[in-house]
């Protein structure tokens, strides 16, 4: 159960913050945002605020912010249409029934001759009992369809996804990968706080009760000059040697409160893989201060960038395959591996699926964010986007294509893990 939950939080918490990106960036452009929702399928929740609907949804793979424009309108009122019109008090129509329209008997009922509902923001038509006449009706920008009950808000063009500038369009598409990376820093910032950011010098961090640094008589904070008469100037240094010599007694010369002291250590053997390690039971030295712990979100941030980077660099050159990638029972298997371990190595495993959302997310692949800004970036050369029926058959084709593959790479985990 503890898995479960752990599970349910990191993914929600990736999902929510990287769709956060996109929903700030797009509101602040002025696009309408009709839903924001953490996964696909049936809904499980939903609420309403401001414009925009909130939706947990019944899968567990992801999420969206459904822009207006980005898809084509799913309500469209055309001439010949009979219609409910209800007024605000600056006497422009607020709401455009579409159906049950008994329901409604304070509404005007016009039959449609004339609608623009995109830029001149009007509609036009014979009202019941004056059929010569044709009467002309502005429709308010925060107007609403009612169809079968529910409401529906009216995007004129201005609050289209479309009709915003290159740029903003960019922005509000990037800043959902984006969001991963401040994410992933902010916790690697936090652990900095919580466990100390690694500092690279000679000094003794934390000793363990039974290693034989804690035996030989060393504390904390004791600063090693030399080991075996070899002068170590960074903890790298001090780990190679120790290392180096299982079972075999160094003298390790410590400064302690400004005196010199010496010690005999006998590193205990350890087996790592193949080879036999020194282990003296010693922690690296490590800086709780702001700076560090700043420092130390940047440098891992950057460091498992890079890593991720290198292993995609793998896939496109034939050095990887299909059994390193994991869909979501192998990510759940994961988190249960690392739940297992405490606390702070569940962090860091949602700091590095965080950044590993983000890579993905920018890779230019149809229907993903790094997919749409590729688009983006050659409307942008051009002067002009591309046709949007085409762009819209690329993106559904690599959208089916990753259901597939993600269909494959769990089948593979499955096989991998029960099986």
């Amino acid at each position: 159960m503890n898995t479960v939950i752990a599970f349910v939080l990191i993914f929600g918490a990736l999902v929510f913050f990287h769709e956060l990106g996109h929903l700030i960036l797009a509101n602040r452009a002025g696009i309408l945002c009709r839903e924001f929702a953490i996964g696909f399928g049936p809904k499980i929740l939903s609420f309403k605020k401001n414009e925009t609907v909130y939706t947990i949804r019944l899968l567990p793979i992801g999420g969206f912010v459904r822009m207006a424009g980005e898809d084509p309108e799913v309500i469209e009122v055309k001439p010949g249409h009979n219609v409910g019109l209800l007024f605000n008090q600056e006497n422009k129509v607020e709401k455009i029934i579409l159906n049950n329209k008994e329901k409604y008997p304070q509404a005007r009922i016009i039959e449609v001759e004339n609608v623009d509902l995109e830029h001149s923001m009007f509609i036009s038509g014979y009202e019941q009992g004056e059929e010569e006449f044709i009467k002309r009706f502005e429709v308010s920008e925060t107007s609403y369809f009612i169809a079968d009950g529910q409401e529906v808000q009216i995007a004129p063009y201005n609050r289209q996804f479309q009709s915003k500038k290159v740029s903003q369009r960019i922005a509000a598409i990037f800043a959902g990968p984006f969001m991963n990376f401040l994410l992933a820093f902010v916790i690697l910032f936090a652990l900095g706080f919580i466990q100390g950011a690694p500092v690279n010098d000679p000094r003794l961090g934390e000793l363990t009760d039974d290693g034989s640094a804690k035996e030989a008589g060393l504390l904390e904070g004791d600063v090693i000059q030399t080991i075996d008469g070899q002068p170590t100037s960074t903890w790298e240094e001090v780990v190679t040697i120790i290392r180096d010599n299982p079972d075999k007694e160094l003298t390790f010369e410590v400064e302690r409160a400004g005196d010199i002291l010496t010690f005999e250590v006998v590193p205990e053997s350890t087996k790592v893989g193949e080879q036999t390690i020194g282990r003296i039971g010693a922690y690296n030295p490590v800086d709780k201060s702001f700076a560090s712990s700043l420092k130390y979100g940047f440098v891992e941030t950057y460091t498992w960038t890079k890593e991720i980077l290198i292993g995609f660099g793998h896939l496109v050159t034939g050095q990887f395959s299909i059994d390193m990638l994991s869909g979501p029972v192998g990510i759940y298997d994961m988190t249960d591996q690392v739940a297992e371990s405490g606390t702070i190595n569940l962090l860091r495993w949602a700091a590095l699926l965080s950044i590993n959302l983000g890579i993905v997310n920018l890779l230019p692949i149809p229907a993903l964010d790094g997919g749409r800004l590729l688009f983006l970036f050659i409307e942008a050369l051009r002067g002009k986007p591309i046709d949007r029926q085409k762009e819209g058959i690329v993106h559904f084709i690599g959208f089916s294509l990753l259901m597939l593959l993600m269909l494959v790479v769990t089948w593979n985990d499955i096989q991998r893990l029960f099986l």
